[in-house]
């Protein structure tokens, strides 16, 4: 793939820019407020610079000025001054010692300080994997959430409260990253919106004979090839001598005749038509019904099953910490039948989580089905942690909460596993329990199949950040303090494909999330198994 794209750059003559490195503030919102402090110090330490750069200024100046006068008086009747003693000592010690005072003055580099601070702050700089796992954030959200380009450059997002915008270098810088991905749908939308801005008039560094190099290659790529020559003329009036520019005209021209000279029937086109809509139609469809829960758009209920669904409070079957004071419970849905607790965890108790979480997070991991190792992947963008029960009272308290409410035994359980999502923060549809093709998922563990998940929200998240289940069409969206709950496995041990689910992209907001994932040992007298495969 990579070969293909370097060669099909050559043989047109595009040759842009390309990228990389390695590191993940991109992942967590959380490890992202550090670099807000290290700004601020920054910031701090780069007005110090200025202030002594104005002092030492301040100091040149009174001595520029105060010398004027001199030279102004000495000049009409240079004889005269000089025969002042006085005078004559004074233009000797001038020249002889305080021009040169000055000329150290005015060689002395007062940013040591500033180019030192920085020289330690760097260490702790995102790098371009950061900035490219951000921008790729922005495209995904855009995806996921219908957003137009106009909309997201001038930061038209709901929930927000520091309204932000991008510039046209933003939004070109944007079109770049996409291009390097080989993403031409995206490298055209965001070359058109800094396109469109510099033509608003917005004042810029961005160059339109760049942008429009890049956009017409981007649409002449996805086929659009009349529109690709327009652009190629457009910057041909802007810089006439374009070597690369005048090379793709001919090159179109040339191609346009061709198409010409094959004189393709209509009827062909309009069975090509149909097949690309066809493709289209058929590309990804859980893609398609994971991103419509994720904006709202799932299927209702019908109002039978809406009648079945019900709020309660719940005593976890008469657990003697909760006949005198059982807990709120609702029904989210019924098949796979997923429970939300609301109040379930207090304020106290996730401030003490999260930070105990902080300094331990790092970039979230999955079970390669082939490797059964851990491995970081792009469709999950998050950091967690793990906490055992024995390094704190309060997870020791939440793990035999878990228990009490659900009636299993968290002894076998994997540690409370606490996660921060980044920017435009997912983990895309998956299941919890390990497949029969994945034999070996929880082999080392050897407690065997993840029989449920308890998942906490810690945060409220003003926009997007739901967990969905494309299977069944259900959206759950976060709110701070309750919890939900769902069997991965029936009874029989037998995996519930229904509960398939992913974590919609954040859009606005920060997401903290704790989840138990509760195994099979320790509950065959718990939740005793059944004989039949779906029950």
């Amino acid at each position: 793939m990579a070969f293909k794209k370097v060669w099909c750059a050559l043989a047109l003559g595009f040759l842009l820019p390309f990228s990389c490195a390695h590191t993940d503030f991109f992942t967590s919102i959380g490890h992202m407020t550090d670099l807000i402090n290290t700004e601020k110090d920054l910031v701090v330490s780069l007005k110090d610079y200025i202030k002594a750069e104005e002092s030492k200024l301040e100091q040149i100046k009174k001595w520029a000025e105060k010398l004027d006068q001199l030279t102004a008086t000495a000049t009409k009747d240079p004889e005269g001054f000089l025969g002042h003693p006085v005078n004559a000592f004074k233009l000797m010690k001038r020249l002889n010692t305080e021009w040169g005072e000055l000329e150290s003055l005015v060689l002395k580099d007062m940013s040591d300080g500033f180019i030192s601070n920085m020289t330690i702050q760097r260490q702790f700089f995102p790098n371009d994997e950061d900035q490219t796992g951000a921008a790729k954030a922005l495209l995904r959200l855009q995806d996921t959430y219908n957003l137009d380009t106009d909309t997201l450059s001038r930061g038209n997002l709901p929930g927000v409260k520091h309204k932000s915008f991008l510039t046209a270098e933003d939004c070109f810088e944007l079109g770049k990253i996409a291009y390097t991905e080989a993403d031409y749908y995206h490298t055209e939308l965001w070359m058109e919106q800094a396109l469109k801005q510099l033509d608003e008039g917005e004042v810029s560094s961005a160059d339109k004979v760049y942008i429009l190099d890049y956009l017409s290659y981007a649409v002449y790529q996805q086929g659009d090839l009349a529109k690709a020559m327009a652009l190629t003329r457009r910057l041909l009036e802007l810089d006439p001598e374009h070597q690369r520019a005048n090379g793709n005209m001919k090159y179109f021209e040339y191609i346009m005749a061709k198409e010409k000279e094959a004189n393709k029937s209509s009827t062909d086109s309009e069975e090509q038509e149909k097949e690309t809509e066809v493709k289209k139609k058929d590309y990804l469809p859980e893609r398609r019904k994971y991103e419509m829960l994720c904006r709202g758009e799932g299927l209702k209920m019908t109002p039978r099953r809406q009648k079945r669904l019900f709020c309660r409070y719940y005593d976890g079957n008469r657990n003697p910490r909760y006949i005198l004071g059982p807990v709120k419970q609702e029904d989210e849905w019924d098949k796979p039948r997923i429970v939300r607790f609301l109040d379930i965890i207090s304020d106290e108790e996730i401030e003490t989580v999260k930070e105990l979480a902080k300094p331990r997070l790092s970039r979230a991991t999955v079970h390669d089905p082939e490797t059964g190792k851990l491995t970081t992947a792009h469709y999950r963008v998050s950091k967690s942690a793990w906490l055992s029960g024995y390094e704190s009272p309060v997870v020791s308290r939440i793990n035999t909460r878990i228990q009490d409410l659900t009636g299993l035994d968290v002894s076998t359980a994997e540690e409370l596993q606490v996660a921060n999502y980044g920017v435009g923060g997912q983990y895309e549809p998956h299941f919890d329990f390990g497949r029969k093709d994945e034999p070996d998922a929880f082999k080392e563990l050897g407690t065997g199949n993840r029989i449920a998940t308890w998942l906490f929200y810690m945060s409220d998240v003003s926009a997007g950040g739901a967990t969905v289940f494309p299977e069944v069409g259900a959206s759950v969206w976060p709110r701070k303090g309750t919890a939900v709950f769902w069997y991965n496995l029936f009874p029989s041990g037998e995996g519930d494909y229904s509960t398939r689910h992913a974590a919609c992209p954040v859009l606005v907001g920060n997401k903290w999330v704790s989840n138990k994932w509760l195994h099979e040992r320790g509950q065959e007298f718990r939740r005793p198994c059944t004989l039949s495969e779906l029950e």
